[in-house]
């Protein structure tokens, strides 16, 4: 029987499945934008961390390691500042990496889906 003059489409377990993968695709992009949004805000911080230690003329600063401050030597809080900033790009760039893995495979995932369903099924966010 139709409803709404509109035409049904079946549902295989396979088009289920696409659908369930499109889903948790969507649910790992907006992970990955959070998670970039911090990193690029690390980034920042880390940045102006390093200008601050420039503009500092003491051989000794305050540094945290976990909860605690410690002094430590400005040559050794500059390496381990460099030290963070590469590690925090290296990760920047594999979570940008991951985020157009995940772009393609829900582009891909969308042809499939409105091939079939046309407008029967709603991908696009509100």
């Amino acid at each position: 029987m139709q409803q709404g003059g509109g035409s049904e489409t079946e549902v295989t377990w396979e088009d289920q499945q696409n659908i369930n993968k499109f889903g948790r695709l969507n649910n790992r992009f907006h992970e990955l934008e959070d998670e970039i949004k911090i990193a690029k805000e690390t980034n920042d911080n880390l940045e102006d961390a390093s200008n601050e230690l420039i503009l500092s003329d003491e051989d000794v600063v305050r540094f945290q390691i976990g909860e605690v401050f410690t002094h430590v030597p400005r040559e050794e809080v500059e390496s381990r500042l460099e030290e963070m900033k590469e590690e925090n790009s290296r990760s920047l760039e594999k979570l940008e990496e991951e985020k157009d893995s995940v772009l393609a495979q829900m582009v891909e995932l969308k042809k499939i889906l409105y091939g079939k369903f046309k407008d029967s099924i709603n991908l696009e966010e509100d």
